[in-house]
């Protein structure tokens, strides 16, 4: 019998899974698909505090958000870089001492940090429309959202944690002291007994939760879609742009993969499935007309290179706008019929490992096992880059093989850190090229260490390549893992075999 039992395999179900395995737990972890397969991998990508949530007096929830940026910063320097904001002064909307109070507040309310403060700009003869003449900058961070995800499963599983993605868990069965879930994954149906139940299925949380505990459990949660576009990029430079909407929302510009900028994000209202999720047309009226009126020149639907969005599984606070719904996290702790389920509402992935640690602490009285908590020093996988940073150890890759030299050089110490070297022992190929600047050896270890099972979960997740590829080259890589496929199943079949 297990000790915990996860069911999700989003940024809040995998950073329970890693700080459980951490305290010495024995872990399981169930995803009906793969991991960061929605919500975790269609985020703005962003490490913040959340400016905007000042407004709404989301004090604790800034601070703590803002606490975690640091600690993110630590922790997966190769996913996480510092990015510069500039947020232009708009006379037609807050007021400009607004402004500068909420960043003054913003730059002292997480305590110590690393970031340059606040300060106003001058945005005269820049790529902003002509009424932004002044505005000012802020600092907060960009990641690479599927990767933490994937990072932090695989500390999660160097500390013993069992990590299923593509398994469903189709039925739950509760008693005094467990929980007994029947699952389907890649090699058929199996069951599972644990101690507790985490119930981080985002989403479909309500669901899930009515699974296990009966149809008339409350509904918790509000679905609340996101989108974004990808379009050829608006402006030079490495910063970003978050612009005031009439509306009272923001709406960001951020440069993208190099050669685009991300517009971003809606708050729409979603019923329905969360995995067929996608733009609608509103949406895309919406996203256009912000960037169009910002930089004054008409953004259209021609250059529109790609679309992405996502269901956020809000707590639902009874908040009259979906803008205005909390994004702090809640937890349900239900105990009194046997063995303990608890379910996660909401959440940031800034502050994903903070909500971890409550978890736990929630859940501690059940299993007197459980250890201390440890994550707030460690560094993920891969994030310990040597002195001189990622761009050192890209150095040192290019050494290792003449392939691996500019872009591809920098792609992987900026995606695997450290890891990176063992990808490519000294002396050894990267294997042949299955499409531009991808290799074999990369995706080998893609599918032997990060669970990749397809050209989807590469070019989507694990690596933003699928923005960059034709058809052709996406089908290059589905391929390559269909003959890795065939050769596994025809290994199989040999042991099986028997003697002649």
């Amino acid at each position: 019998m297990r000790d915990l039992l996860v069911i999700g395999g989003g940024i809040n179900g995998v950073g329970i899974a890693r700080d459980a395995a951490g305290r010495g737990l024995s872990v399981t972890l169930v995803e009906q698909h793969d991991l960061a397969a929605h919500t975790s991998s269609a985020s703005s990508k962003l490490i913040h505090g959340g400016l905007r949530y000042l407004e709404q007096y989301e004090f604790r929830l800034v601070r703590e958000a803002l606490r975690e940026r640091e600690v993110l910063l630590r922790a997966a320097p190769h996913i996480v870089r510092p990015l510069r904001f500039i947020l232009p002064h708009d006379r037609h909307l807050r007021p400009r001492w607004m402004l500068r109070a909420g960043l003054f507040l913003y730059d002292r309310l997480g305590g110590g940090r690393s970031l340059p403060a606040s300060a106003a700009v001058p945005l005269a003869g820049g790529p902003l429309a002509p009424r932004f003449t002044h505005g000012f900058a802020y600092w907060d961070c960009w990641v690479e959202d599927a990767r933490l995800v994937v990072l932090s499963a695989r500390d999660a599983a160097e500390r013993a944690a069992d990590i299923c993605p593509r398994t469903r868990c189709v039925a739950l069965t509760r008693h005094a002291d467990r929980w007994v879930a029947r699952l389907v994954g890649p090699e058929g149906e199996s069951e599972i007994a644990a101690r507790a139940l985490v119930n981080a299925a985002g989403p479909w949380v309500d669901e899930l939760a009515r699974m296990a505990l009966g149809p008339a459990t409350p509904r918790r949660v509000r679905l609340v879609k996101g989108s974004h576009l990808v379009v050829p990029r608006l402006y030079d430079g490495d910063h970003a742009y978050i612009l005031q909407q009439r509306d009272g929302r923001v709406v960001f510009a951020l440069p993208f993969e190099g050669r685009f900028t991300l517009i971003g994000t809606t708050d729409t209202a979603f019923d329905g499935d969360p995995a067929t999720v996608a733009i609608d047309a509103a949406e895309r009226a919406y996203l256009l007309a912000a960037a169009s009126d910002a930089f004054g020149r008409q953004v259209d639907e021609s250059e529109v290179h790609a679309t992405y969005s996502g269901v956020r599984p809000l707590y639902d606070d009874g908040a009259a706008r979906n803008s205005t719904v909390t994004r702090d996290y809640a937890f349900a702790l239900d105990s009194a019929g046997g063995a303990p389920l608890l379910s996660v509402y909401g959440g940031k992935i800034t502050t994903y490992r903070k909500l971890a640690e409550h978890a736990l602490a929630r859940l501690a009285p059940h299993i007197p096992a459980m250890g201390p908590a440890w994550t707030a020093g460690a560094v993920l996988p891969g994030g310990d880059l040597p002195a001189g940073g990622a761009a050192a150890l890209a150095a040192t890759l290019s050494e290792r093989h003449p392939a691996l030299v500019g872009g591809v050089a920098q792609r992987w110490a900026r995606s695997y850190g450290t890891r990176a070297l063992d990808i490519l022992a000294p002396g050894a190929a990267p294997g042949p090229e299955i499409a531009p600047g991808l290799f074999a050896g990369e995706l080998e270890y893609l599918a032997a260490q990060e669970w990749a099972a397809g050209a989807d979960d590469v070019l989507d997740r694990r690596t933003r390549l699928g923005l960059h590829y034709s058809a052709g080259e996406r089908a290059a890589v589905a391929r390559w893992f269909a003959r890795r496929l065939e050769t596994a199943g025809a290994a199989v079949q040999g042991a099986l075999d028997p003697p002649r």
